[in-house]
């Protein structure tokens, strides 16, 4: 789940700092020193902002949610389950 999420947010960043990379492309070519150092900055930027949200969404226990979450539905669909599963039973085998 943390893998998933993590993952979820670094491409959400990445697709929010790819207005940037086309200010990259705009720049023109020189030895590859300014421009790599610039690709560094941007990369290092972008996993700093993946980090700080991940601290941030840490601290709303969405594992916990979703945890709980899961535990009520799985609880659900097996009584209804149950409860279909027997009307289905007692209409094929009704005496």
């Amino acid at each position: 789940m943390n893998k998933l999420l993590a993952i979820a947010v670094l491409v959400a960043v990445i697709s929010y700092d790819a207005e940037c990379l086309r200010i990259i492309r705009e720049v023109p070519e020189e030895t590859g020193t300014a421009v790599t150092d610039t690709l560094w900055s941007y990369w290092d930027n972008t996993v700093q902002t993946a980090n700080g949200w991940m601290e941030q969404v840490k601290g709303w226990k969405l594992d916990e949610k979703a945890k709980d979450m899961y535990d009520d539905t799985t609880k659900a669909v097996t009584t209804y389950g149950a409860i279909l599963q027997d009307q289905v039973y007692h209409l094929f085998y009704t005496h």
